[in-house]
């Protein structure tokens, strides 16, 4: 249940700065996956982008060949929940193409699991609480995504301060932390806080290759954390949006509250402007300043990351 240390380690080796993508609904492409994995993170994207399975196919092949020669892996994301009527279809897929790494988000099952680790794949799960990341152990998961206040898309409300200290009280294996993590520093911060990756996903809605109107690239490079309300008005869990966007589809965010109990549906059974027309993101925006190529986003967080790393005195990574 500790988790294995020494793949965290090896996962470390092959990146450029120590940073996984977070997969973003609708705004995250093959493109962007591949733009990130050859600048040095880890790629991500949702199977549910893709607007069926073959489809899904289709972009998980062009990854894999816009990818030849690059050793840095890239994972595909799965919502898990029973509500997701394509995770079957979508599953056999990713097992079939021999999906590096599979985010699975909302909910894990040991078949799931069991099924990647067949292959030889890594499965990362979504958490929220210590409670949460120790029954995804006991299933057998091999890396933890703490995802703390202050993330985009659905978020957590802990500190990353306690979830992470609590998470490290037992796991070994490798952790993630999402939440508000924007800059060199950010992802410095995050290693001291006991993790191994800084999971970022927010900043890279505002790139070239993120499919994002311009209007939302410009909101985020606009926006800052008060910019930010967490609602689970649209699919029944806690989830990060632009204030902006809310107000512009002519929605009252103090009246989109769903009672406690409502259950969580992420097949489009919520509000049919979510995620589309109501655009999320995470606090940490406020570091964006303009909407650049992923390369370069990542160009300079590598450069702020190794400033801030010298001026902690540890030198160039």
């Amino acid at each position: 249940m500790r988790g294995d240390q020494t793949l965290a380690k090896l996962l470390k080796t092959k990146l450029r700065i120590p940073v996984m993508a977070g997969p973003m609904f609708i705004a995250s492409t093959p493109a962007l996956v591949v733009a990130q994995c050859r600048s040095g993170i880890i790629g991500a994207m949702p199977a549910l982008n893709a607007r069926t399975t073959a489809l899904l196919d289709e972009q998980i092949a062009s990854i894999e060949s816009s990818l030849e020669g690059c050793d840095i892996p890239f994972a595909i994301n799965l919502v898990a929940h029973k509500s997701n009527a394509r995770l079957g279809a979508d599953l056999e897929i990713v097992v079939a193409r021999k999906v590096p790494i599979v985010v699975l988000a909302l909910a894990t099952s040991p078949t799931i699991v069991q099924a990647i680790h067949d292959y030889g794949g890594l499965v990362f799960n979504d958490v929220a609480s210590d409670r949460h990341a120790r029954k995804c152990a006991e299933l057998g998961v091999d890396g933890v995504i703490a995802v703390s206040a202050g993330a985009g898309g659905h978020t957590g409300s802990l500190s990353p301060f306690a979830l992470v200290a609590e998470i490290r009280e037992w796991w070994e294996g490798p952790l993630m932390l999402a939440g508000s993590i924007a800059t060199g520093r950010a992802i410095l911060a995050a290693e001291a806080l006991g993790a191994d990756l800084a999971y970022i996903g927010s900043p890279f809605l505002a790139c070239a290759e993120a499919n994002t109107p311009s209007g939302f690239k410009q909101m985020v490079v606009e926006s800052a954390s008060r910019d930010i309300v967490v609602i689970n008005g649209f699919t029944g869990a806690n989830a990060s949006f632009l204030l902006p966007s809310i107000l512009a589809n002519g929605l009252d965010p103090a009246i989109l509250a769903k009672p406690k109990g409502s259950g969580v549906d992420v097949s489009g059974g919520g509000h049919p402007k979510a995620w589309r027309d109501v655009w999320s993101a995470g606090q940490g925006i406020g570091a964006v300043k303009a909407s650049l190529a992923a390369a370069d986003y990542v160009a300079n967080l590598a450069v702020d990351y190794e400033r801030a790393r010298v001026a902690m005195g540890m030198g160039r990574g």
